[in-house]
């Protein structure tokens, strides 16, 4: 009984320091999808009541996923400290959902990259081929000109710009690498920190079992199934 007691004892603190790497985790998301939807470049790109929204439904997704996290941390600290099972089954099940979400931004960052640029070089071409007739276009144009340092669609026009540079590349290429280096940082992040929780709760959930029960991982997801709904039911 007292090497049982001792080994719950060591799974509590385990599961309490697991949680405070899980609200760091999700400080770290959520700070990454905030950069990432209120980056001044990004901001100033996608400004207009035309402008393509593909590419931050990915950032809400991260964000989301990273402000659930740090709650679903603080509270799995909570049950951890007060050895609460209604709290540790609702914790686990939060987490299976949050992991779901950050793979989901991983994997539609990845997919839906190439949409994303699409919609964004369709939005700058349209912007400077009707710049002359719309202020607003021509006050679109000079953004993406002064943040990508780049004129024209299909090949550079120095024309399009104030300083005349004619080194310069065409923004269509511009555009293409710069949401290329943004959407990497959100398919890296959204599956990668997924893939490494993934891995430390199945690690964690197995030992904390086996310690209670001396059974198998698959007989301790069927404890915290019954436990959540009887959680649920007990509402």
């Amino acid at each position: 009984m007292s090497e049982v007691q001792g080994g719950m004892k060591c799974v509590k603190y385990v599961l309490f320091v697991f949680n405070f790497i899980l609200w760091l985790c999700g400080s770290f998301v959520l700070a990454v999808g905030l950069w990432l939807r209120f980056d001044p470049e990004t901001v100033q790109l996608l400004t207009g009541e035309e402008a393509p929204e593909t590419f931050f439904i990915a950032v809400y997704i991260l964000i989301g996923a990273g402000g659930g996290m740090t709650l679903v941390g603080f509270f799995g600290c909570c049950g951890a400290v007060k050895e609460s099972q209604c709290l540790l089954a609702s914790f686990f099940a939060c987490l299976i959902v949050i992991v779901g979400a950050e793979v989901a931004a991983g994997v539609f960052g990845f997919m839906s990259k190439d949409k994303i640029i699409e919609d964004v070089q369709k939005f700058y071409s349209e912007s400077i081929s009707e710049g002359s007739e719309n202020s607003n276009r021509t006050a679109i144009a000079a953004i993406y000109h002064t943040v990508l340092n780049c004129c024209g669609d299909s090949v550079p026009n120095p024309s399009l710009c104030l300083h005349g540079d004619e080194d310069l590349k065409n923004c269509l290429n511009a555009i293409m690498d710069f949401f290329n280096e943004k959407l990497y940082i959100i398919g890296y992040v959204g599956i990668g920190v997924a893939g490494v929780m993934v891995r430390i709760l199945l690690t964690l959930g197995h030992k904390l079992h086996y310690v209670t029960y001396g059974s198998s991982l698959y007989n301790y997801l069927q404890h915290i199934t019954r436990n959540l709904h009887n959680c649920i039911t007990s509402l």
